[in-house]
C-alpha cells in the first residue's frame, strides 16, 4: 500500500510559554508525511518557493517520501508566525504570509492516481476536490478541515465531504459545523452529511471515532515535555491513515487501534518543535507509547 497526502509546506515562526523556533519546517503535509512515513510509502503533493531550504527538501528524501508532486513555484515559501499561551488549546496567528501558496492547484502525477490512501490536509475544500477528481479509485480517504472553511466555504466543503471516508476535525469545528453542541448528536449529523465516519480531536481530552456501526472514546497520552502544539492534528491523522494503509482493511478492530496509534504520534509530536521529535522516532518507541496509553485506560470489573 502507499499513501498520497496532499496540503501545505510552511516555514514557522512559533512562541510558546517554553521556549521559541524561527523558520521551522511545518506545514500539514510535512506533519503528516513525516508521522505517516512509519507505517507505510508516502506521497507528498504541496508547493514550495524557490527560497525553501535544500535542506529540507534532502530531509524529505532521507525520510523516503515520495516528492514527484512537490511543485517549486517562483516566489516565497508559504509562512506562519503563532503564538501561544500557557493553556496551549489554540494558537494566536501573528502573520500568515501565504505567498505561493494562494496560487496551488494539486498535480497529481498520473502514476499516482491510482494511490489507495489519501489524506486531504486542511487546505481549500475546492482544491481538496481538484484532488478527489484526479484521483481513479482510492479505497479510504479522510479529510480534515478547520472553521475558516466551515465559515467561508461552507457549500464547497458539504460537496467534498460526501465524497470522502473520515473526516477529522476538533470539537469546536463539530459543532460549528453542525449547530449540535452534543458532540455525539453533532458526528451523526456530520455523517448524515455523507462521511462514513468522523473523528474528533479532543486536544488533551483525547479523541473520538463515531461510526453508524460503533462508538471509540481514546484518551489523550499525557505528555510530560509539552513544547509545541503545532501540527498535532496532522500527526494524528498521519498515525491513523498510516496505520489503515499498513493493515489493508477497514475494521471496527483496525479502526480503533489507528485511533490510538494517531494519539501516541500526536503526543510525540507536541515535545519538540516542528517534525524533529516525529523524525527521530523507531518503531520500539512507537509501540512502547501505544502500551503505555493502552495501560491509561485498562482496568478489570469487579462484581458489585
Amino acid at each position: 500500500m502507499s499513501i498520497l497526502v496532499v496540503g501545505s509546506v510552511a516555514l514557522d515562526t512559533i512562541k510558546t510559554p517554553f521556549g521559541s523556533c524561527e523558520e521551522e519546517l511545518g506545514g500539514s503535509a510535512a506533519y503528516f508525511s513525516v508521522a505517516a512515513g512509519h507505517f507505510d510509502k508516502v506521497h507528498m503533493v504541496a508547493v514550495v518557493g524557490t527560497d525553501f531550504p535544500t535542506q529540507h527538501v534532502e530531509f524529505f528524501k532521507e525520510r523516503g517520501l515520495g516528492l514527484d508532486g512537490l511543485q517549486s513555484m517562483e516566489g516565497k515559501t508559504f509562512r506562519w508566525h503563532g503564538e501561544y499561551g500557557f493553556e496551549l488549546g489554540e494558537a494566536k496567528s501573528l502573520l500568515t504570509s501565504v505567498n505561493v501558496f494562494e496560487h496551488f492547484h494539486p498535480v497529481i502525477p498520473v502514476d499516482l492516481r491510482d494511490t489507495e490512501y489519501v489524506f486531504l490536509a486542511n487546505i481549500d475544500p475546492t482544491l481538496q476536490m481538484e484532488v478527489l477528481e484526479q484521483m481513479e479509485s482510492p479505497k479510504f480517504v479522510a479529510c480534515d478541515t478547520m472553521n475558516f472553511w466551515i465559515m467561508g466555504k461552507r457549500e464547497e466543503l458539504l460537496r467534498t465531504i460526501q465524497h470522502v471516508d473520515a473526516l477529522i476535525l476538533n470539537d469546536a469545528e463539530a459543532r460549528q459545523l453542525t449547530g449540535e453542541p452534543n458532540l455525539l448528536k453533532a458526528a451523526k449529523g456530520i455523517i448524515a452529511m455523507g462521511p462514513k465516519m468522523v473523528i474528533i480531536k479532543k486536544g488533551e481530552h483525547g479523541a473520538l471515532l463515531i461510526t453508524p456501526e460503533f462508538k471509540f472514546s481514546a484518551p489523550a497520552y499525557p505528555v510530560e515535555l509539552l513544547f509545541d502544539p503545532t501540527g498535532a492534528g496532522d500527526s494524528f491523522a498521519g498515525g491513523f491513515v498510516g496505520f489503515m494503509a499498513r493493515c489493508g482493511e477497514c475494521c471496527e478492530d483496525t479502526l480503533r487501534l489507528a485511533v490510538m496509534y494517531g494519539t501516541v504520534m500526536a503526543s510525540f509530536a507536541v515535545e519538540r518543535f516542528g517534525v524533529k521529535r516525529l523524525a527521530e522516532l523507531d518503531t520500539f518507541s512507537i509501540l512502547d507509547r501505544l502500551k503505555e496509553l493502552k495501560k491509561l485506560s485498562e482496568f478489570e470489573i469487579q462484581p458489585m
